[in-house]
């Protein structure tokens, strides 16, 4: 029970081994003779052959340091006892109906002590890895074989859809397995009538096993899953705790078993948990024997690696909860495709369309159609991760996968199963999901930290005991000869501070912090630090919290022909560097052996791969000379440790006074969980280097976030970057026009608005009025809309292209109010709507932000509290910004009351007259 708690906590440190690359390819061998290939034994070989080619199995060998040929070996002891067991089961065999075994199904109480002696021929295979979850007992789980089987007696025959177990190990027939079968008898009925028992195969011999599904064994069983699904989902223990302060819930209790232990893939979270979090709490207990064991594990972790560990799992604890109290996959469950449309994250009502098309890896795509368009205010997006359900109940999660193409008709996805065995009139939905893992991966990287090893000695040396970074003192000692040209020319095109940090980098032993300030070049600064230490011949790891920042840094890499390889799933990649992802190059080459797969590996020094992506076996045999995490100031710390471990120095790019990493549970954020790891080493001061040049803003723009943050260390790189306004060629004549309509005098805050020598205004709206709604999907200012609505289109009429143009609001249904107002018009449809997190790291011409916030009551919320956000708000217009707020409603907020004061004092602020959101409306323009 410990051992499982602790396998869903710490999921990511269950390494692959030998015996489970190998059950995993005659599983796969096995259930594609039963669908395709047939179980002769000249098919069986060949198929093997294949199998052990596929570029993921060729990752796992290279992963496990095997050859094809150790591989070939163990798997074709197996592919005898498949051609038998075939013989004597399947129904078009001759010696089909002569192997005897004794089943009595629940059901038959009548039977007399001979007729449970039965013969038994599978006759169809009617599903792999079917896919099934059951919110009626709790369970999910993926059915190896799903059969139909025929149960022939003296008396009777019947037939039954029943479930098979494969198993490639010691055949034991153990309790163990024998549960395993007994559950997937409950999960069947989710989908037909109780199959009542399974069966039990153990590949190695061909021996087959009847497991009937007994009441007694599901309640037991049930019983267990309850037990353990209370240590699961109680996570944090705030009962025994003083003044109610929460901490880490005691898991299960340690076995009195030394063998057991010594082969638990767990064993060092076991001991590191008894050791940090256990210890000294009543309730707890650890066998006398056991003590030694556990010791041995953690004797290398001072006190204050222990304490480190106590509270960061506390703090990923709290976020977990608060995830889970989320639900969104129970609502998948819960509620209707109807109600989920209305969420944003369903789309229902879909049938499939055109054929299914296999792809590399086991994956499907499938396309999805309905008469209607698909629902415009959906969330799902390319790249996103679904679940396909029926719009019945019982077709919960039938298969999983990512979005790869929406448009008004279809989406296409790429799924784990192939659904066309369906009905083609099944109604089916796609409901987006989160994804897995983002805990587990906290929490194994905080494990992974706490190793006996020497690159997580060195970690926790700089992170938890704070060791000053060391530098190398001479340059010449770093830079090759033969590439000081080549960096002298790259070095060229870079302003002061770029210099100073290539020259810190390149200096350091340990790591380096880059702050990259608004508009200062951070991404071509990256991209000029790789090709400089490509030049040194160093390897770089190029990581970062989303696809996007990865992308955008390879992008101009490209330019470059800085060779690369990137990692991760081609639909999460942007198109222009596809061609250069692991799959794509697999594809294009014909990459079907380990030697050739080990060239690709080794073949570029630069791999660049998110955070979350360097679970991936290249890692189990590849370290680098440097590691740059972009982004580095908005990815919780544990998340950003995880490439860390890969490389011997590391930059950490970021800029903590812009947005920090995302933490949902109030608890965790006070407690400090929302401190990056560029944050907590920024203490450093020896290891920072300031980007403060930039090249975004005009100077009036720059001079918001130098007056409420910088401390007016930000500078403008040029006199043209610091004079540059809004081109408006057609200004003019919307004036002459609105002076035309009798409009000129109310719109005397609109021609201000306009006027490109205003770079900075804040439209006032507090005599409008303009009152903040509380919806369902949350806050929204619809007059604030109309007014965001018409500065959009005067813009655009003055010669503002609309892909100029962005909106900013921190609140998502003042998003959806706006939207659904310039979809009125593919005029607007460049227009960008969007959060301020979504900004983060881009710009455009014209900024338009709606704050949103105007109430009489005091209710502030905590979205405007963080100047962080405000920050990313005002730093995004190159040329014009233009704000939309209530006054004495923002004043409240200490951050926006610095920025108004500022406002105000540069004469910025233009108050709008009564009913100012009606111009539009009257058709003014």
């Amino acid at each position: 029970m410990r051992r499982a708690v602790l396998s869903e906590r710490f999921k990511v440190c269950d390494q692959s081994t030998k015996q489970m690359l190998f059950g995993t390819l005659v599983h796969e061998i096995f259930q594609k003779a039963a669908t395709d290939y047939g179980f002769g034994e000249d098919g069986l070989r060949e198929l093997a052959s294949k199998t052990i080619s596929n570029p993921k199995c060729l990752r796992e060998m290279y992963s496990l340091n095997l050859t094809e040929v150790e591989v070939m070996q163990e798997v074709q002891q197996y592919l005898p006892s498949l051609t038998n067991w075939a013989r004597n089961y399947m129904h078009n065999s001759p010696q089909a109906n002569q192997c005897q075994v004794q089943l009595k199904l629940p059901s038959d109480r009548k039977l007399s002590a001979q007729d449970p002696s039965c013969n038994i021929t599978i006759t169809d295979f009617l599903d792999i890895e079917e896919n099934i979850w059951s919110p009626r007992f709790g369970l999910k789980g993926k059915m190896d074989v799903t059969a139909s089987v025929r149960i022939h007696r003296r008396s009777k025959t019947l037939t039954r859809v029943m479930p098979l177990e494969l198993k490639t190990g010691k055949e034991s027939n153990s309790i163990e397995h024998r549960s395993q079968v007994v559950l997937y008898t409950l999960l069947s009925q989710e989908r037909r009538a109780d199959p009542e028992a399974g069966f039990l195969l153990y590949l190695k011999s061909g021996n087959m096993y009847p497991v009937p599904g007994n009441h007694m064994d599901r309640r037991e069983l049930l019983k267990l899953r309850n037990q353990l699904a209370f240590y699961l989902s109680n996570i944090v223990d705030r009962s025994t705790s003083e003044n109610d302060q929460p901490q880490p819930a005691l898991l299960p209790s340690v076995i009195n078993d030394r063998t057991t232990c010594k082969y638990c893939s767990q064993l060092r979270n076991c001991a590191l948990y008894s050791r940090a979090i256990e210890q000294e709490r009543e309730g707890s207990f650890v066998p006398e024997d056991m003590k030694a064991v556990l010791e041995q594990e953690t004797h290398h972790l001072k006190p204050s690696h222990v304490q480190y560990f106590r509270l960061w799992y506390l703090l990923c604890a709290l976020e977990a909860q608060t995830m889970e109290n989320k639900g969104e996959s129970k609502n998948i469950w819960r509620l209707s495709a109807e109600e989920r449309e209305k969420e944003g994250v369903c789309i229902g009502n879909l049938i499939r369309t055109g054929h299914v098309q296999a792809i590399s890896d086991g994956m499907y795509q499938h396309r999805f159609q309905r008469k209607n368009s698909i629902h415009s205010e959906t969330i799902l997006a390319v790249g996103d991760r679904v679940v396909v359900s029926g719009q019945e109940k019982w077709l919960t999660a039938l298969a999983v996968g990512y979005v790869t193409e929406v448009n008004k008709t279809l989406i296409t996805c790429t799924l784990d199963r192939n659904l066309s065995r369906l009905p083609v009139d099944t109604l089916l939905r796609l409901d987006h999901e989160e994804g897995v893992g983002s805990v587990a991966t906290h929490l194994g990287n905080l494990s992974r930290l706490m190793e006996d090893s020497a690159a997580s000695a060195k970690l926790r040396e700089l992170i938890i005991e704070f060791r000053p970074p060391q530098f190398i003192q001479l340059l010449c000692s770093v830079l090759p000869l033969e590439a000081k040209d080549t960096v002298a020319d790259i070095l060229k095109g870079l302003n002061k501070p770029q210099k100073q940090a290539m020259k810190r980098v390149l200096l350091s032993k340990d790591y380096t912090l880059v702050v990259g300030m608004p508009g200062t070049g951070k991404t071509t600064t990256i991209c000029t630090l790789v090709r400089i230490l490509h030049a040194c011949g160093f390897s770089v790891l190029i990581t970062s919290y989303t696809h996007t920042a990865v992308d955008n840094i390879l992008q101009k890499l490209v330019k470059f022909k800085v060779g690369f390889l990137r990692l991760g799933r081609p639909q999460k990649v942007h198109s222009a560097i596809r061609r250069f992802t692991e799959e794509e190059i697999c594809r294009s080459k014909a990459i079907n052996s380990l030697d050739r797969l080990k060239e690709l590996y080794t073949s570029q020094r630069v791999v660049a791969t998110t955070c979350m992506g360097v679970r991936h076996p290249i890692f189990s045999r590849r370290r680098f000379d440097f590691c740059i995490v972009d982004e580095a100031s908005q990815i919780t710390l544990p998340v950003c440790l995880g490439p860390l471990f890969y490389a011997d120095r590391f930059v950490l790019v970021g800029d903590h006074q812009q947005l920090p990493p995302l933490v949902q549970n109030a608890e965790a954020k006070a407690l400090g969980m929302d401190e990056s790891l560029f944050k907590r080493l920024e203490r450093n001061d020896n290891a920072v280097v300031q980007l403060n040049v930039q090249y975004r803003m005009n100077r009036k723009i720059m001079s918001l976030s130098n007056k409420l943050v910088y401390e007016g260390k930000l500078e403008c790189g040029s006199e043209q970057t610091a004079t540059a306004v809004v081109r408006l060629p057609l200004v003019t004549a919307v004036e002459i026009e609105l002076e035309r309509r009798g409009g000129y005098k109310e719109a005397r805050w609109l021609k201000d608005a306009l006027e490109p020598n205003n770079p900075v205004c804040f439209l006032n709206t507090e005599k409008v009025p303009a009152p903040e709604t509380a919806e369902q999907g949350g806050l929204s200012n619809i007059t604030e809309a109309h007014l965001v609505h018409c500065i959009t289109n005067v813009l655009i009429k003055a010669g503002c292209r609309p892909t100029d143009i962005g909106i900013i609001a921190p609140y998502r249904q003042q998003l959806k109010a706006i939207s659904a107002l310039l979809a009125k018009s593919p005029a607007f449809s460049a227009v960008e709507v969007n959060t301020v997190d979504k900004y983060q790291g881009r710009d455009k011409s014209v900024i338009i932000v709606s704050f949103v916030r105007s109430n009489a009551d005091g209710n502030l919320g905590e979205l405007l509290k963080d100047w962080r956000r405000i920050n990313v708000a005002i730093t995004r217009a190159k040329h014009k910004l233009i704000m939309v707020g209530c006054i004495p409603s923002l004043q409240r907020y200490t951050p926006l009351q610095k920025l108004l004061d500022h406002l105000n004092t540069e004469q910025m602020i233009f108050q709008l007259p009564t009913g100012a959101h009606e111009m539009f409306r009257s058709n003014l323009f």
